[in-house]
């Protein structure tokens, strides 16, 4: 039996669990979506949108800032939160709402690039629909897009993971945020963005419609962000640069669409390969085989630009409610350089440093190469 319930009465709910922030819309907000991420295409009777929000600790970052902890990043600010903790909660609400006799639908928060595969029932959409969680917070005026294409929220800024329940209740909505309420169209984003992904912030922009509301963010190139995220860009990952000590791929002026950024970056964490590492775990990029099999994600750049900075400069211009009693940033923040060290002439120099170290003379005559391992190029 369907029972009375009420925007507030979730809302309190949230805050009892402890859900950082919520906002909910009519489902007519989004009347305008691609049917490939309409929320009628996933629920027709649907009525509301509620979407949750939960913060990224501060702190999470500190590792990476400082260049001497990685994967409390793809645990805490990434992964683990997206995948365990906040859907633990999403799951909370959506079970409130159906103890009062409305159907709720938790949504896993996808990329939306990337679905629509085969059609799975005849006469229907193809497999999957996945709608753009950023754009449906803002539709809810928990927040809204920034510059960077990351969602902004009121409370912690760019500092936020989200999620998504749909319901037939017919629920109060909350009022929109006027453009540019959170960012300042500052800049920092793409100057501090190691994959020069993001463009300056006077280039053309991408635009849709939210309930008769313009939401816009900036053009990003998806293959760069792809490729420094996780790890294929010597600037920000040690990790590539200790495999790959001869390799400088330019990310800053690739075109690779996201996509093919994908196929090189998940198989290459994923593969296995002889090393002269004793050490190693036999993977090609030791590390990030080593975060792929704990947490099933590698996440490497910190969002350097897209958050980082971003928060820096909201905390210093007070356009958010979370602030510290200390700034974020040190000191200069670190990026490594791209160039490649120098080849030895050498068939294959890790083979060669290898015996070299372990036995010593034991290459004597080998290709006509006198040069050995200890002669290290800068």
């Amino acid at each position: 039996m369907k029972t009375v319930l009420t925007s507030q009465m979730i809302k309190d709910k949230a805050n009892q669990i402890g859900i950082d922030d919520i906002g909910i819309a009519s489902i007519e907000a989004y009347k305008d979506a691609p049917v490939l991420m309409n929320p009628k295409s996933y629920f027709p009777e649907a009525k509301s949108v509620i979407v949750i929000a939960m913060r990224i600790p501060r702190g999470s970052y500190r590792g990476i800032e400082e260049g001497t902890h990685w994967h409390n990043y793809t645990y805490y600010s990434y992964n683990r939160l997206n995948t365990v903790i906040r859907p633990h909660l999403t799951y909370r609400i959506a079970t409130f709402i159906e103890d009062f006799g409305w159907e709720a639908c938790p949504f896993y928060p996808a990329v939306p690039e990337r679905s629509a595969r085969e059609q799975r029932v005849p006469g229907k959409l193809p497999n999957d629909i996945v709608m753009n969680i950023r754009l449906m917070a803002a539709g809810t005026g928990i927040g809204e897009m920034g510059h960077s294409k990351v969602f902004l929220n009121r409370k912690f800024g760019p500092r936020v993971r989200l999620g998504l329940i749909l319901t037939d209740a017919v629920l109060e909505p909350d009022e929109m945020m006027e453009a540019n309420s959170i960012c300042n169209l500052c800049g920092r984003c793409v100057k501090e963005c190691p994959g020069n992904a993001i463009p300056p912030v006077k280039d053309k922009r991408i635009s849709v419609n939210i309930n008769g509301n313009k939401v816009s963010w900036g053009d990003v190139q998806m293959g760069r962000c792809t490729l420094t995220h996780h790890g294929l860009n010597n600037k920000i990952s040690p990790f590539l640069k200790k495999s790959f000590p001869h390799m400088a791929f330019d990310v800053d002026n690739t075109d690779m669409t996201e996509e093919e950024a994908y196929r090189m970056c998940y198989p290459l964490s994923n593969a296995n390969w002889t090393t002269y590492d004793e050490s190693a775990t036999g993977r090609v990029i030791d590390y990030e085989g080593y975060l792929t099999q704990q947490y099933g994600y590698f996440a490497l750049c910190g969002a350097r630009g897209c958050i980082r900075a971003c928060m820096d400069n909201l905390e210093k211009t007070r356009r958010i409610e979370n602030l510290f009693k200390e700034p974020f940033y040190k000191k200069q923040s670190w990026l490594l350089d791209n160039k490649p060290i120098k080849v030895r002439k050498a068939v294959n120099q890790f083979r060669d440093d290898y015996l070299d170290k372990n036995y010593p003379g034991i290459r004597k005559g080998e290709y006509g190469y006198t040069e050995k391992a200890e002669d290290k190029d800068e």
